[in-house]
């Protein structure tokens, strides 16, 4: 099964993430999208399976400094848009698994995952 985790290599959250999967012995793929980016196809398809809502970091310092009129009236497309434009809006870690994805680190998620 493939398994790919999507991320930012310094994040706190991903450190724990990538720990917790080198403990279990599971073989990943590492993506840093800061780095090497991500395509707007990639996060359209994640939008569909998981909601913009679920997959934008809203509690980052990044979207927080935003200025009030890109954080208001936000929808699928304008989120995207933000996402695209700063990788790191998006919540870390996002881990797929043979095609299911779990947004965000919570270790009793990634036990019924594996």
């Amino acid at each position: 099964m493939a398994v790919t985790i999507y991320g930012i290599k310094n994040c706190d959250t991903m450190k724990k993430a990538r720990a917790w999967l080198d403990k279990k012995g599971v073989a990943y793929d590492f993506h840093d999208y800061k780095t090497a980016g991500i395509e707007r196809g990639r996060l359209e398809g994640w939008a569909g399976k998981v909601g913009w809502e679920t997959l934008l970091n809203r509690a980052g310092t990044t979207f927080r400094k935003l200025p009030d009129k890109d954080k208001e009236g936000l929808t699928e497309k304008k989120a995207i848009a933000l996402m695209l434009d700063q990788p790191s809006m998006i919540k870390r870690p996002v881990l797929d698994v043979g095609g299911k994805l779990l947004v965000g680190f919570k270790p009793e998620l990634y036990d019924k995952a594996f």
